[in-house]
């Protein structure tokens, strides 16, 4: 009985904590703060930027930039890496601001495919790490 107890108490105690972990709030990154979704000065900008933030499942991804001059598209590793817009995951979205909900752990590339913004910079890539947390459950001797 005892280990069946102590059993039952350890799997409440790891839904709990998964609920709580999943109703916590989650958060909005401004790509780029301040700067927005522009072509920036400085190429490796929206590298530097991505490097100090930690990104959620379930986090969202705020773009802010001006309707009709700049858009943004999810694409492959290697469309990121050639700013190619041939191999698109999911449509442009052209209409700013636009907020995307992280939905799958990962790396992500994101790129705009007006003239030649991404070649000047205005690409994005980040790692989405999952939300889910990872327990040890003990085993319990008789």
């Amino acid at each position: 009985m005892v280990k069946f107890t102590s059993v039952v108490f350890v799997f409440g105690t790891v839904v709990a904590a998964v609920l709580l972990q999943s109703a916590a709030a989650k958060t909005v990154h401004v790509v780029g703060d301040s700067m927005g979704w522009t072509v920036p000065v400085d190429a490796s900008a929206y590298e530097n930027w991505a490097a100090s933030k930690k990104f959620m499942v379930g986090d969202i991804l705020t773009f802010n930039f001006v309707t009709g001059a700049h858009g943004v598209l999810q694409v492959s590793k290697e469309s990121y890496d050639s700013c190619s817009a041939s191999n698109p995951i999911g449509d442009p979205i052209t209409t700013g601001p636009i907020n995307i909900t992280l939905s799958n752990s990962g790396n992500h590339y994101y790129i705009c495919d007006f003239s030649m913004h991404c070649q000047f910079g205005q690409k994005l890539t980040i790692t989405v790490l999952s939300a889910l947390l990872f327990c040890a459950v003990p085993s319990f001797a008789e």
